[in-house]
């Protein structure tokens, strides 16, 4: 699908924490705002609903699909206001101990178009002493998924995905003009990493990349960088916050992918390889090196 047009994207930056209401509460307001600046979709980031650490009252709080509170009251919110609203990802209970990081895409009549549950879990241990552990509640996903906006083809992934970038390249090549990186980045690594990637992802598919953040000191004691981006096809970061919550906004002209591409046609250049072992030396053979 080719991009077409132009429309406002809106970012709501987040500060979640322990107590979804809050948080809906929150969001709801914030998107209120996008709609009011003229936003046509609008990103929330990764873990909307809660940021929780603590296992037991994470499983104790959270809801399957069907049941999630914030996943209906945005439904209900995108139709109220005619709006796309991407839900970056919500914390939803697949079993007793056992959840997915999913990302919803909703239409202005409230239907959902595209699910995706997050395929690359962050198990790290920083150097400043942090550990995150997430595929010990989270069940990755196994599928990568595009969304039809009126625009454009948006890719949708989250968070730690951006560090993959055959995912992307792979989200590109199926049509996708826009890569959404819904994220909860840790203060230590955004602070290294976040600005670049997010532009090699746009660069090196000629996308725009819409990148909603968490971000400052939450409730449960976890620092995320925020910081949540807009950057254009060529890389320039068209939009940014910081790390307070609210809206960051963009008028996104998809005429800029097709002009990138044709600057830098690497998405027709790619070509499939093999990767051959090493040579081994054979055993047999005496090698003899001059005197250094």
């Amino acid at each position: 699908m080719n991009g077409s047009g132009t429309f406002k994207a809106a970012l709501i930056a987040m500060r979640s924490g322990v107590t979804p209401a809050a948080n809906i509460e929150t969001a709801v307001r914030l998107i209120a705002e996008a709609k009011a600046a003229g936003a046509d979709y609008v990103q929330t980031p990764e873990m909307t609903n809660i940021m929780e650490v603590k296992r037991e009252r994470l499983f104790d709080t959270i809801r399957d699909e069907d049941a999630d509170p914030a996943l209906a009251t945005l439904r209900d919110l995108a139709r109220k206001h005619e709006l796309y609203i991407h839900i970056g990802s919500l914390a939803i209970k697949l079993a007793a101990d056992r959840a997915a990081n999913r990302g919803f895409v909703i239409d202005p009549r409230g239907s959902i178009v595209a699910r995706y549950d997050k395929i690359h879990m962050f198990d790290v241990d920083l150097a400043n002493g942090e550990s995150y552990r997430e595929s010990r509640n989270y069940k990755p996903g196994d599928t990568a998924v595009t969304a039809d906006l009126p625009w454009g083809r948006l890719g949708v992934t989250v968070c730690y995905d951006l560090r993959f970038p055959a995912l992307y390249r792979a989200l590109a090549e199926a049509g996708a003009t826009m890569l959404a990186i819904p994220s909860a980045f840790t203060q230590q690594t955004g602070e290294a990493h976040w600005h670049v990637l997010n532009r090699a992802r746009a660069i090196e598919n000629g996308c725009f990349v819409l990148a909603a953040a968490q971000g400052g000191k939450h409730e449960n004691g976890r620092e995320t960088y925020g910081h949540s981006l807009i950057v254009d096809p060529w890389g320039k970061v068209i939009a940014e916050g910081g790390t307070e919550p609210g809206v960051v906004m963009a008028e996104i002209d998809l005429a800029q992918v097709t002009a990138a591409r044709a600057r830098i046609p690497s998405l027709q250049h790619g070509r499939r390889f093999e990767i051959v072992e090493p040579i081994a030396e054979p055993a047999h053979l005496h090698v003899v090196r001059s005197p250094s």
